[in-house]
């Protein structure tokens, strides 16, 4: 039974529901979900769940409703009634980040460049899919330009040469390490050579 003094009652209120003219269903998952705000509080994440969840169970409760019920905007249940369950996740995870969703994070420079190493040959598209695998997110080939060229990633090397290997004397024909020339260095300045090409006066 709902009395005056129940605080559901006026939490009902501020989104233009009256408790006494709900449907059972609709009472009995509202009353679920005002318990579940008062455990979990109104933090950005509980919220964000809450939402989801209310948006997307076919309550019949209207958006803006729900909106007002958790203290959102319009516009912004409604963006969130289109996106996944992964993609609200996603979206709690680059909150946490400090980015919004779908960014390049600098943290992913690293792993990039490590790729971008071990892989030569590897064509954007490639770089794209190790990205979407990777880190979950998908991005755009105009997206990826900037950022491999604000961490100067967008000319990077390929594997250097190998250095020619010395001739071993396991190799035939190969000269003995004492038998080759030492290169020619001119001597430096010392008491026992000439200075002057002849004597002096």
């Amino acid at each position: 039974m709902v009395t005056a003094t129940d605080p559901f009652v006026p939490w009902l209120a501020q989104a233009g529901l009256a408790a006494d003219r709900l449907p059972p269903e609709q009472a009995a998952l509202l009353r679920a979900a005002f318990r579940f705000r008062q455990r979990c509080g109104d933090d950005y994440y509980s919220t964000r769940l809450l939402s989801h969840f209310l948006l997307h169970c076919d309550s019949g409760i209207k958006v803006a409703q729900v909106a007002r019920l958790l203290g959102v905007s319009r516009p912004t249940a409604s963006r969130q009634q289109g996106l996944s369950s992964k993609q609200a996740i996603q979206q709690a995870h680059h909150r946490m980040d400090g980015r919004p969703y779908g960014k390049l994070l600098p943290r992913y420079a690293g792993p990039i460049a490590h790729f971008l190493l071990t892989h030569p040959d590897a064509t954007r598209a490639d770089l794209i899919d190790f990205i979407g695998h990777t880190f979950g997110v998908r991005v755009s080939r105009v997206a990826v330009y900037h950022f491999l060229k604000r961490f100067g990633l967008d000319h990077v090397p390929a594997h250097a040469p190998a250095a020619p290997a010395v001739p071993s004397a396991a190799t035939p024909g190969a000269l003995p390490a004492a038998a080759l020339p030492a290169p020619a260095l001119a001597p430096p300045f010392c008491s026992a050579a000439r200075s002057t090409p002849a004597p002096s006066c």
